[in-house]
């Protein structure tokens, strides 16, 4: 697993403070235990801060959309890594 991937992790399992989390890039919101709107903000602003990025309003818009899942969001995470 690599150093980013380690961190989206840790930030789950704080966030959702579930110690047991384990991350697949299929998942979505309806596989981990509350996981709602408020918690998504909540989460959002975790990994901002953990990562030193910042997501755009559409971005955090599109990671609701269908298709959508952990997978595509380290994807995105990475991206703006790597750009940082």
């Amino acid at each position: 697993m690599n150093n980013t991937r380690a961190t989206v992790r840790k930030v789950f399992r704080e966030v959702f403070d579930d110690p047991t989390i384990e991350l697949r890039d299929d998942m979505t919101a309806d596989h981990i235990d509350g996981w709602d709107s408020m918690m998504h903000i909540n989460l959002i602003i975790a990994l901002e801060r953990a990562l030193g990025i910042k997501f755009a309003t559409a971005e955090i818009s599109r990671m609701k959309e269908p298709g959508e899942n952990v997978g595509s969001l380290v994807a995105l995470i990475e991206a703006k890594v790597c750009k940082g």
